[in-house]
């Protein structure tokens, strides 16, 4: 008997989330030895391109992203999205190891949280309903409720991006956060739509002539890039384990909403087993949640102008913590102690 087709998308989803909690910290170490020898990527900088580790981190992604585009095509967003939690246990436990952000014993409670309610999430998800063609899907899109969503999100980025980002983007993980978290939910639909297409091309029933399935595509390109750029901003701002979760929060609550309103998941369900979901998604967010704040905060990068010691690229240390050259007056001497970069 062959693989139901929200068994393989919680196969795929599971695969997404190990390549993609991976990528967090293989590009987190790019961006810090990219901000090391260069303008950092919170500031404008791109230096972080140059590093062999961002973009291994980056090819990771991309898997993992591929796995999760494929994921969207055989099960509803509510049930392959959550599971993006698993990232969150993936990215938190390589932090500790490679990136010295200690995970606490209430982390591991998070953990178990996050890995409990994905379980019930997968229990009561509703099957998958795929429309017979991409102009059924725009349909869905171009319903009133979907519209005003899309309305009132893109004019939330437009606001993050222009007023609040200048002034709260450095200090505030909501702001680069929230505007990657809106567009995702963009994302996913576009995703979803453009899946669905392929695998009704691929069943013998071509979509390639629509133009609704270019709009997709084009939403879907536009979405990601944006994504990408307040993503790095946000990994080379803010500790690597708090930006999991949070994003994840943001992000799963925002697209499952998209989704639910969108493709209309919770047709045909009863009360109970919406209300399951519903806690097991809850479950999954307050595991988020315990593993944030048990997490040690990574302290703030220091202002343009100041002076910062670098050892080895990636190790940040202050003149107490290490032997350095101290630099006299001609009239005094030199003490041979190790060497400072003026950032």
């Amino acid at each position: 008997m062959g693989l139901s087709d929200n068994l393989k998308g919680v196969i795929l989803a599971v695969a997404s989330s190990a390549f993609i909690g991976s990528s967090f910290i293989l590009k987190k170490k790019g961006l810090k030895r990219g901000g090391a020898s260069g303008i950092r990527a919170g500031v404008g900088g791109y230096t972080y391109l140059l590093e062999p580790l961002w973009w291994a981190g980056m090819i990771t992604m991309i898997m993992g992203e591929i796995a999760n585009f494929v994921a969207y095509i055989y099960a509803p967003a509510v049930l392959v999205t959550p599971l993006g939690a698993l990232s969150i246990i993936v990215s938190a436990c390589l932090a500790h190891f490679l990136l010295n952000e200690r995970i606490q014993k209430m982390g591991i409670v998070g953990c178990v949280s996050c890995i409990v309610g994905s379980v019930v999430i997968v229990i009561h998800a509703p099957q998958e309903h795929t429309p017979s063609s991409v102009q059924d899907i725009w349909t869905l899109a171009t319903q009133p409720a979907f519209l005003v969503y899309v309305v009132a999100t893109l004019s939330a980025v437009l606001a993050l991006v222009l007023h609040f980002e200048p002034h709260y983007g450095q200090t505030n993980i909501l702001v680069y956060l929230g505007i990657c978290s809106l567009m995702g939910s963009l994302t996913v639909v576009s995703i979803k739509a453009i899946g669905i297409a392929i695998k009704l091309t691929l069943d013998g029933m071509s979509q390639i002539a629509y133009p609704q399935t270019w709009f997709f595509l084009t939403v879907a390109v536009i979405c990601v890039i944006t994504q990408l750029i307040y993503l790095n901003k946000a990994l080379d701002t803010f500790n690597a384990t708090l930006v999991s979760p949070v994003y994840y929060v943001m992000f799963t609550t925002l697209t499952i909403i998209a989704s639910v309103i969108m493709f209309k998941d919770w047709s045909g369900q009863n009360a109970g087993s919406i209300a399951s979901e519903i806690c097991g998604f809850i479950t999954v967010l307050s595991g988020t949640i315990i593993l944030h704040v048990t997490r040690e905060q990574e302290p703030p990068p220091p202002p343009v102008g100041t002076v910062t010691w670098f050892i080895n690229g990636d190790s940040l240390k202050s003149p107490e913590e290490e032997h350095l050259i101290t630099h006299h007056r001609l009239d005094e001497y030199y003490e041979p102690r190790g060497f400072a970069i003026l950032r």
